[in-house]
């Protein structure tokens, strides 16, 4: 999947955005999180203009979300942050879905949305522990948790996005 691309276009003309580039424009702190931004625009492209490339300032973005990888990865696709269309709203995520919960994108393009949740499994529970303790983490700790946010990214990035995200 390395060489995924997702295609977007700009009045008309189209441009091409891999997940290399995107790790470009976010720095290298969350990969993993970058990874689920890509993957979550790109079914989301799939889902919502199935048959063209859309313009990629018409796409709107909510997510439950707060992490700044996924955040920075559809901001270079689509400007959504830049233009006030990508909104973090704690409000969506789903408590019955437990450390899940947050992992919930809802993008809008041309009057048609669609909601995305990550599937199960992919995200860790040792992971998610780690996230939890925060600033409390031991420099060891540390060094883990860099480890599986790199794990992650791999893990996903190796997937299709329809392997990753599922219509919610």
């Amino acid at each position: 999947m390395a060489d995924y691309v997702i295609n977007v276009v700009e009045d008309g003309k189209p441009m091409a955005f891999t997940y290399k580039e995107c790790m470009h424009y976010h720095g290298f702190l969350l990969p993993g999180g970058a990874a689920h931004g890509f993957h979550s625009l790109a079914l989301a492209i799939k889902t919502l203009s199935p048959d063209e490339a859309p313009e990629r300032r018409e796409i709107s973005i909510e997510t439950a979300f707060g992490g700044a990888g996924a955040r920075d990865s559809i901001e270079m696709i689509t400007r959504s942050l830049t233009e006030g269309r990508y909104k973090v709203d704690t409000a969506m995520a789903k408590p019955e879905r437990g450390f899940l919960a947050p992992y919930v994108f809802k993008f809008t393009y041309r009057g048609k949305t669609t909601t995305l949740q990550v599937k199960e499994g992919l995200v860790r529970e040792e992971f998610r522990q780690l996230v939890a303790k925060g600033k409390d983490r031991t420099a060891q700790e540390e060094e883990r948790i860099i480890q599986l946010r790199q794990e992650m990214a791999d893990r996903l990035m190796a997937l299709q996005p329809e392997q990753v995200y599922e219509v919610a």
